[in-house]
């Protein structure tokens, strides 16, 4: 083979594996979504419109979420000092299976100027799937506290999915069927090394005591006998 047709399938075979990576890899989507809030604040109710972007990274079993505000949604009639206002949320999960994700973030680490739209830090939490498959997930509830006030933010606008992905659960954290069944069947519950250890050490005491209950009984039983 000359060596342009040798370069030439070269080309072409690396190609066609990068295509399959391309295709193995998980499906997924996301999108910047505009979430309508309306606000119950303690000056009355307010509404605003922020952008909402929310990305998930594969931790372990695990799958860390962000949740980020491109504008603020609410507002203070005075100042609020450095540190003042700590916003928390919830990430809604649909699909495969429906829970909220609580995320936080950290208090403000600048003064919010009175009547002025609050920044809202990134918000972060855990997600572990129960299910493996596609899942969405969809901007929720957005609280924030500060001096002793709460101001909840509810999406009035049925925004739709942030970001859609094809999430992996972890081994064994499926529901196994036949599971509150009634079939008369106990089933052992899942232990760690630790659990195993206390299990074993029960089990250890529960034979020792039933070991000593014999020798009592066969010493009773031969002096009886002797007598």
């Amino acid at each position: 083979m000359s060596d342009r047709k040798r370069s030439t399938a070269l080309a072409l075979a690396s190609a066609l594996a990068g295509s399959a990576v391309l295709l193995a890899a998980p499906a997924a989507r996301a999108a910047v979504v505009d979430v309508a809030y309306d606000c119950k604040t303690p000056i009355g109710d307010k509404s605003a419109v922020s952008p909402i972007d929310i990305k998930a990274v594969k931790e372990g079993d695990a799958y860390k979420l962000t949740m980020s505000f491109q504008k603020g949604v609410s507002s203070s009639p005075i100042e609020l000092g450095k540190g003042a206002m700590t916003p928390s949320a919830v990430v809604l999960v649909d699909g495969a299976e429906k829970v909220s994700v609580p995320v936080s973030g950290p208090p403000n680490t600048e003064a919010a100027p009175a009547d002025t739209p609050i920044k809202i830090s990134d918000l972060s939490g855990t997600y572990t799937p129960k299910k493996s498959g596609k899942v969405t997930f969809t901007a929720g509830v957005l609280t924030i506290k500060a001096m002793g006030t709460t101001t909840t933010c509810t999406p009035g606008n049925s925004p739709g999915p942030s970001l859609d992905l094809e999430v992996t659960a972890p081994a064994g954290s499926a529901p196994q069927s036949g599971d509150g069944g009634g079939s008369g069947e106990e089933t052992l519950p899942q232990t760690g090394p630790t659990d195993s250890a206390l299990a074993l050490g029960t089990l250890g005491a529960t034979v020792l005591l039933s070991g000593a209950a014999g020798v009592l009984w066969l010493t009773r039983r031969g002096r009886r006998a002797r007598s």
